[in-house]
């Protein structure tokens, strides 16, 4: 699929963010060629006038002012929520490579979050950060249903890509996101990846807007024996599911000495985010 690119300018790459755990992201791009069919951000096309479909557009953001130092100087920053920061076209244009080139001199809590195995040519800057974790998504061992979902790294790349950072003295997480109802096998992936991982996220798998039905299509004639689960979950709104697949990674993790954080009700703990701070921001 061919991408359409074009350079904007911004005044500020730095956003107040709604994200629970984080206080301000940057998104060095908008749009993102990964095209993950199950990708939230998608929504971004509502505030930019593309009329392109998602994951075929990349805007390159260009902005001449510096990341101010005095605003996230002891704060929680978010590598990126609406775009992968490692995208193909970063390495060409290097945007968060020039981002991570001020945001060592700065004492701030840094989490950078990718599918690519190109965060890896940052390696260099990545140990000059003090306070860095890096998360991977990885929610199956499966390159056939990894194929099906995105166009990002393969799993055996983004699983090397974590061992590699692991072994630089990069604190590593396997954002375990989203998990797919009877696809994503939690214990598999941790078995095969907890030597080198410090710490998992779980995230669930939420449907809406225009790639619900993709999603619930896709289900049904790939894996028609969990069509009727779906329905339920994604049709009915039974949250029992999820209730007990959470309670049961905590049981796991618990028993297993799993360091770990699960996300499973992210729009529940966006909305408390949100009425603590009375402040909008960019997820």
């Amino acid at each position: 699929m061919s991408i359409v690119e074009n350079e904007v300018v911004v005044k500020e790459l730095v956003t107040k963010s709604n994200l629970p755990a984080s206080d301000y992201v940057i998104n060095p791009y908008v749009g993102c060629p990964h095209g993950c069919r199950y990708c939230y951000a998608c929504f971004m096309k509502r505030f930019t006038n593309h009329s392109e479909a998602w994951g075929s557009f990349i805007d390159i953001k260009r902005c001449d002012k510096p990341i101010s130092k005095k605003k996230l100087q002891g704060k929680s920053v978010f590598l990126s929520s609406v775009t992968d920061c490692y995208n193909p076209f970063e390495e060409k244009y290097r945007n968060t490579r020039k981002v991570l080139e001020q945001l060592i001199s700065i004492d701030c809590e840094l989490n950078i979050s990718t599918k690519s195995d190109l965060i890896l040519r940052d390696t260099d800057l990545l140990k000059q950060c003090n306070n860095l974790k890096v998360s991977v998504s990885v929610n199956t061992l499966d390159e056939q249903f990894k194929r099906d979902m995105d166009h990002a790294s393969s799993i055996g790349k983004r699983l090397e890509t974590l061992e590699t950072l692991h072994k630089n003295g990069i604190y590593t997480v396997l954002f375990m996101s989203p998990i797919f109802p009877g696809i994503t096998d939690y214990k598999d992936i941790i078995v095969k990846t907890q030597r080198y991982v410090d710490e998992y996220w779980f995230e669930n798998l939420n449907l809406r807007g225009s790639y619900k039905q993709d999603i619930l299509d896709y289900i049904k004639s790939a894996c028609p024996q969990l069509a009727e689960l779906y329905d339920d979950i994604y049709v009915n709104g039974n949250m029992n599911f999820w209730n007990s697949l959470s309670f049961e990674i905590e049981e796991y993790c618990a028993l297993h000495s799993v360091k770990h954080i699960n996300y499973f009700y992210h729009k529940e703990l966006v909305a408390a985010k949100l009425n603590q701070t009375g402040e909008s921001g960019e997820v």
